[in-house]
C-alpha cells in the first residue's frame, strides 16, 4: 500500500513565508483532475458520474460567498482552490450520504490581525475548519429545498457560522435561493439576535464550538444563478457577511457593498473555473474538481476478456479413464496452473476426484474477488475432465483460508450470459477452516520485489503548509512457506524538506512522534521495515498473526493479533498486543533507548450502505490510555472514505493544539482509476497535527481489512464482477 501522510493543526499557526500555499492548492486539484467527467457524459451516459451543483468559495455547494440548499450527487468527493483578498481557501468536500455532506478546509490570509494573539499581520495565518451540511427537505414540484449547516463547527471559530437556506428553480435555467445566518454569516444586515454568542476565535480548537450554534445576532442573505448554458452560469447574491476581522480589525480589503457578482465555466474535461466581483471592491478566483467514487473513469475497464465457459457433451461427463491415469492428472494440474497464471491468478494445489474438484489460489491483481472467482471457475471448465461436477475454490491471504466459493458446473455453463445474481443464488459460500489442499511442491519459497518512486508528504504543519520527501523505494516479499513472510523495505531519499519541520513543539509525554521530522534527516539509505510475519487460522473462526522486527519507520519490536470475524456476521473482534523499542534516526539497526508496551481491544461492525465502524480501546505510545473511533464509507469498486477520532486520559491543554487526535482518509485503489487489475491502493491521510497523545504503530498487514475482504458479505456486493 502506497501512502502520504497529511499533517494538520487544528488552530492556525504563524508562518515564516508566503507564497507556499500554491503548492498544496496544486496537489489537491491534481489528485481528482484526470477523474472528472463533462456535463454532456453526465446526461448522455448513466455510468458517468452526474454533474454537481455550483461550489462557493468556502469549497461548499452555494452561490458565491453564501452557501445554497442544494446536494452533490451522492458520494461526490470535490476538491476546490479559491483566492481573493489575500486569502487562498483550499477545501475537500464529500458527500457522505444523498442528504449529509461534510467539508475540510485549509486556509491562508495574508496579513491577518487578532486582537490579543500573536497574529500581528506580519506573516500569514493558516486556518482548519470543519463543516456539515443536512438537507431537511428536498425539492418538489412547489416546495424549495431547505437545508440547515454548521460552518467551522470544530476550529478556532474564525469562520464560525450557521445557517437554514431554501432554494427553488423557478425555470429550468433560473434558480433562486434565500436563507438565514449566524455567526460570519449573521454580521451584516442583521434583523434580529437569538441570544449571546461568545466572541472568542482563537483558542486551543479541535472541540466542537456548540456553545455558539444558532446563537447570535441573525442576518438574511440570498441570490440567484442563471444557467445560460450546459457550461456557462451566472450568478448574483446579497452576502449577510461583514468580514470584520479581514476589514475592521486588519484593513485586508475594503467591504463597499453587500453585492457579489459571478460565472461558472465547466470544461470539457469537467473542471470548473469561477470568477467573481466581490464587495465592490475585489475581484476573486476558484477552480473546483469533482469525482464520483461510484463510477469509474473507464466503467468497463482495460483488463483482458476472460477465457469463456466451456460446455461439455454428454461422453464428457461419463468418461472416468482419466482418473486411473496419474500422466494425465500430472498434465491437468500442469496446464491449469499455466491457465490460470495468463489469468494473473496463482495455482497452489487441487484435489481432485471424479465428480470434484478444490482449488488453492492466489489472487494477487484483481481489487474483487469475485471477478478472480469467475476467471478461475471458467479455467476450470476448460481444463478439467468432464466428469468433474463440482468446484470447489478457496482463495488463500498469506496462508490463510478465508472461504470457500463451491460452484456447480452445469450452473456455470447454463447461467454463463444471465445475470450474476442467478449465479450467486446457486453459489455456497462458506467457511475455509480445513478446506484448502496442501501447496504442491515448487511453490515456496517464493520471492516477490519492486523498485519504483516514493513520496511523503506533510500538510499544515507549523512552519510551512506544505513539505514532501521524494526518493526511491526497493521493496521485497519471500515467501519461504504459505503462512511466513519475510518482508523488507529500503529507501534513499533524493530531495525534500521534511527534515525542516519544527522539532521544538511542547509536549508533556514522551517524544513518541513529535520528532518525526528527524528520520527525514537520512540522506542515505533506510530500512524503512524489515519483518518477519506468521500468519494462521487457530480456529475456525479465528486469525492470527505475529510480526518481529523493524515494523515500521520508528518502531522495532514484536506485535502479535488475533482476529475473531465469522464470515457472515457484521461484527468482528480482535486484540493486539506490541512490545516496541525506538528505532535511531538514520533507520539502521540501532535502537534509542525508549520502549513501551501498547496494545488495544477492538471492535469492528458493519452499518450496512458501506459504512463500517471502528472502536480500539487501549494503550498507547506515550503511554496514555484511551479510544479511537472510525467510520469509513466503502465502495464495492475498493474506495474508502472516512474519518477518525481518537481521546485519551492527556488533558487537552497537555495535548496542545487540537485537543485531541483526529483526521480523514481517503483511499483510492488504483484499478479504478487506471481500469486496469491492480491491488495497489494509494491511501491519503489528512491528520491532525502530529502529537505524541494517542499515537498508534503504524503495523503493515493488520487483519481485519485483508480477512473481512474475502467474507461472504463483502464478496456478495461485489458479485456482479463474476463475470468480468
Amino acid at each position: 500500500m502506497t501512502q502520504m501522510g497529511f499533517s494538520s493543526a487544528t488552530r492556525p499557526h504563524r508562518a515564516s513565508g508566503r507564497g507556499r500555499r500554491g503548492l498544496m492548492a496544486s496537489a489537491s486539484a491534481l489528485l481528482l483532475a484526470p477523474l472528472a467527467a463533462t456535463a454532456e457524459e453526465s446526461a448522455a451516459n448513466p455510468f458517468v458520474a452526474p454533474v454537481p451543483p455550483s461550489f462557493n468559495l468556502y469549497g461548499t455547494v452555494g452561490l458565491i460567498d453564501m452557501p445554497t440548499a442544494d446536494m452533490a450527487p451522492d458520494a461526490t468527493l470535490s476538491t476546490t482552490v479559491s483566492h481573493f483578498a489575500g486569502t487562498t481557501r483550499t477545501t475537500l468536500s464529500f458527500q457522505l450520504l444523498p442528504r449529509l455532506s461534510g467539508s475540510f478546509r485549509y486556509t491562508s490570509i495574508d496579513g491577518l490581525v487578532i486582537a490579543d494573539t500573536l497574529y500581528d499581520g506580519s506573516e500569514s495565518y493558516y486556518d482548519r475548519s470543519f463543516d456539515v451540511r443536512y438537507q431537511i427537505l428536498e425539492e418538489t414540484q412547489y416546495r424549495p429545498a431547505v437545508s440547515v449547516g454548521l460552518q467551522d463547527f470544530i476550529g478556532t471559530g474564525l469562520y464560525g457560522g450557521e445557517y437554514i437556506v431554501a432554494s427553488k428553480s423557478i425555470t429550468p435555467r433560473l434558480r433562486v435561493t434565500g436563507g438565514l445566518g449566524w455567526g460570519r454569516l449573521g454580521s451584516y444586515g442583521a434583523i434580529g439576535s437569538t441570544g449571546t454568542r461568545p466572541t472568542e476565535i482563537i483558542g486551543r480548537g479541535g472541540v466542537p464550538t456548540y456553545d455558539r450554534w444558532f446563537r447570535g445576532d441573525v442576518a438574511p442573505f440570498g441570490g440567484i444563478e442563471w444557467k445560460a448554458s450546459d457550461r456557462l452560469s451566472f450568478k448574483a447574491e446579497y452576502s449577510s457577511d461583514a468580514y470584520i476581522e479581514e476589514t475592521v480589525t486588519s484593513n485586508i480589503f475594503d467591504r463597499d457593498t453587500p453585492w457579489n457578482f459571478g460565472l461558472d465555466y465547466r470544461f470539457k474535461n469537467g473542471i470548473q473555473l469561477s470568477l467573481f466581483s466581490l464587495y465592490g471592491t475585489e475581484v476573486g478566483a476558484m477552480l473546483s474538481v469533482h469525482s464520483n467514487p461510484r463510477y469509474a473513469p473507464s466503467p468497463g475497464g482495460r483488463n483482458g476478456a476472460p477465457v469463456p465457459v466451456k460446455p461439455r457433451s454428454a461422453a464428457d461427463m461419463r468418461d472416468l479413464g482419466w482418473t486411473e491415469d496419474s500422466v494425465k492428472t500430472a498434465s491437468i494440474k500442469t496446464r491449469l496452473a499455466k491457465a490460470l497464471e495468463r489469468d494473473g491468478l496463482v495455482y497452489e494445489g487441487i484435489e481432485l476426484s471424479a465428480t470434484k474438484a478444490v482449488l488453492r489460489m492466489r489472487n494477487p491483481l484483481y481489487m474483487e474477488e469475485p471477478q478472480a472467482l469467475g476467471r478461475a471457475a471458467r479455467v476450470m471448465t476448460r481444463i478439467l475432465p468432464g466428469s468433474v461436477e463440482t468446484f470447489t475454490i478457496v482463495p488463500m491471504i498469506d496462508g490463510m483460508t478465508t472461504t470457500a466459493a463451491t460452484f456447480s458446473r452445469s450452473d456455470l455453463e447454463r447461467l454463463e450470459n444471465a445475470p450474476a445474481s442467478e449465479l450467486l443464488a446457486r453459489t455456497r459460500i462458506e467457511n475455509a477452516h480445513g478446506m484448502a489442499p496442501a501447496p504442491e511442491t515448487g511453490i515456496y519459497p517464493a520471492l516477490s520485489w519492486s523498485l519504483g518512486p516514493y513520496a511523503e508528504l506533510s500538510v499544515f504543519d507549523p512552519d510551512n503548509p506544505v513539505r514532501a520527501d521524494l526518493g526511491l523505494r526497493l521493496s521485497a516479499d519471500y515467501r519461504f512457506a504459505p503462512n511466513w513472510v519475510l518482508s523488507g523495505s529500503v529507501t534513499q531519499k533524493l530531495q525534500g524538506n521534511l527534515d525542516e519541520t519544527s522539532t521544538s513543539v511542547p509536549s508533556g509525554l514522551p517524544r513518541v512522534r513529535t520528532d518525526y521530522s528527524q528520520y527525514s534527516r537520512n540522506t542515505s539509505p533506510a530500512i524503512e521495515y524489515l519483518t518477519l510475519t506468521s500468519f494462521g487460522r487457530p480456529g475456525r473462526d479465528l486469525y492470527s498473526r505475529l510480526t518481529v522486527g523493524y515494523l515500521e519507520k520508528m518502531y522495532a519490536g514484536v506485535s502479535g493479533e488475533v482476529l475473531w470475524k465469522p464470515i457472515d456476521s457484521r461484527l468482528a473482534l480482535g486484540a493486539e498486543l506490541n512490545y516496541v523499542q525506538k528505532r535511531e534516526y538514520d533507520q539502521l539497526f540501532g535502537l534509542r533507548d525508549y520502549d513501551t508496551v501498547t496494545g488495544h481491544l477492538s471492535a469492528y461492525y458493519e452499518l450496512g450502505h458501506g459504512f463500517h465502524t471502528q472502536l480500539d480501546v487501549g494503550r498507547y505510545l506515550a503511554g496514555d490510555y484511551g479510544a479511537t473511533v472510525s467510520v469509513d464509507r466503502e465502495f464495492a469498486n475498493g474506495w474508502r472514505v472516512g474519518a477518525y477520532a481518537t481521546v485519551t486520559d492527556v488533558p487537552f491543554d497537555d495535548f496542545g493544539e487540537g485537543s485531541f487526535d483526529k483526521g480523514l482518509r481517503i483511499t483510492i485503489p488504483m484499478s479504478w482509476a487506471l481500469g486496469t487489475p491492480s491491488r495497489t491502493v494509494n491511501t491519503l491521510n489528512v491528520q491532525s497535527l502530529t502529537r505524541d497523545g494517542g499515537a498508534r504503530l503504524n503495523i503493515r498487514d493488520r487483519l481485519y481489512q485483508r480477512v473481512r475482504e474475502n467474507h461472504e458479505r463483502d464478496l456478495v456486493k461485489e458479485w456482479g464482477r463474476v463475470w468480468r
